[in-house]
């Protein structure tokens, strides 16, 4: 992600803070995460309802593990009123459950969400490029400011790095390779049963995937509101597809159903089930899409997402050797964000320093060019450039290393100079 070149000094000089704020599995359960969750739609409609409200920079992401805000804002309730209000979900209910948090603990939250070590399983690399949609977003609508676009470049750096230098996501285990672990464990004979795939999102195409190569089943049926979707991935696997109004007749047919649509209410209940023999059902959707009075229908299991994440514990335990390598690339990247964010801080005084001292030389070159016959300009354009470079870096090397003492540091300068700063 390229930084954007636009300053963002307004939303760091003006007493905003930056703030995250959601929820996660680790405190909601399914209903409460589904209660929050948005949909694409309704990331944009609260990115845009946080432009108009004069936020200055935010970006949202809403998955099946957990809905959360990162921005700018003057106080927190700013960002948990925009929630609220653009979801199903109460302020009561977020009390409950929800975390605010700010500066150096929400940084270091985003860092561990974007490299997978909140990940329910463990170490989960989809969060990355859900991150990086999400940024994209924002940056699209205008509400991506140049502090927090270097922030999503480092989140970048810092899951690559993970990714190539430990084993933190080594074995196969993802949602939807548990979902497929799970039918293998506990349906007999599985490469004979018919397996309906209902929704052909991203979910449901790793699934799809992942049903294909561990189960060696060519009993697979794909269902989806968008037929030409659903066509697109079945000709890569040789599987069958089925118009959206066969879905009952599939339903009576099929040992095993897969709901994946990612749809905000629930798109299989009680109503389309005509069964005569058992039939398992996987919800990986949140919110919920399997209505739960499927249960009263004695021949349904049904079986959602967060049961799911429980399964390959195995691998889980060997990921988890490799959390203290990752932990220490985190540091690493943190600290390089870090020195940048300090170098910000007084970028409009290095730069109003810079244009002062500009100011002063063109006016003394001017004043010895009418003063000095033969006086050359060139070379003096050259040496004065030269020593304004000298200069500025002196000063900025000691505003680095002036600690605590910084700010007292700049208002030295401000007053020296008598500077002016654009903001």
């Amino acid at each position: 992600m390229r930084e954007n070149n636009a300053s963002s000094t307004t939303a760091l000089n003006s007493g905003a803070k930056f703030y995250v704020i959601g929820l996660s599995y680790i405190k909601a359960d399914a209903e409460i995460r589904g209660h929050f969750s948005l949909d694409r739609e309704g990331c944009d409609r609260l990115i845009d309802t946080a432009k108009e409200q004069g936020i200055p920079s935010l970006s949202v992401i809403s998955t099946c593990n957990r809905t959360e805000l990162y921005g700018f804002a003057d106080h927190p309730y700013q960002l948990i009123k925009l929630l609220c209000e653009q979801t199903k979900g109460t302020l009561e209910e977020f009390e409950q459950v929800a975390y605010i948090l700010k500066g150096d603990e929400a940084i270091n939250h985003l860092f561990r969400v974007a490299t997978g070590l909140e990940s329910q399983i463990l170490g989960d690399f989809e969060i990355i490029s859900q991150l990086k949609t999400s940024f994209r977003h924002s940056k699209n609508r205008g509400m991506l400011n140049a502090y927090m676009e270097r922030l999503a470049n480092a989140l970048i750096q810092a899951s690559k790095r993970i990714k190539n230098e430990t084993e933190l996501s080594s074995g196969a285990t993802s949602v939807s390779y548990a979902a497929v672990q799970y039918i293998k464990d506990n349906v007999q004979d599985v490469g004979e049963k018919n397996i309906l795939l209902f929704g052909t999102g991203k979910i449901g195409r790793n699934t799809c995937e992942n049903l294909v190569k561990h189960t060696h089943n060519d009993h697979i049926v794909l269902i989806n509101r968008t037929k030409e979707r659903a066509q697109e991935i079945a000709g890569k696997f040789n599987l069958q597809v089925r118009d959206y109004n066969q879905i009952e007749s599939e339903i009576a047919r099929t040992d095993v159903m897969v709901v994946a649509t990612g749809a905000q209410t629930p798109t299989a209940s009680a109503e389309i089930l005509h069964l005569t023999k058992p039939l398992l059902i996987l919800d990986l959707s949140i919110p919920r899409n399997v209505d739960i009075n499927v249960q009263q229908n004695p021949l349904v299991t049904l079986v959602h997402l967060d049961e799911l994440s429980k399964a390959t514990q195995s691998t889980l335990e060997k990921r988890s050797a490799h959390i203290p390598m990752a932990e220490e690339i985190i540091e690493e990247v943190k600290t390089e964000f870090s020195a940048w964010s300090e170098t910000r801080k007084f970028a409009p005084v290095l730069k109003a320093l810079k244009s002062k001292l500009a100011d002063i030389k063109t006016g003394e070159i001017d004043n010895q060019s009418r003063k000095i016959e033969g006086f050359n300009q060139e070379q003096a354009q050259i040496i004065s450039d030269r020593l304004i470079h000298k200069i500025t870096t002196q000063v900025a090397n000691h505003l680095k290393n002036a600690n605590g003492s910084t700010q007292i540091s700049l208002e030295v300068i401000r007053q020296v100079f008598q500077l002016e700063e654009e903001h």
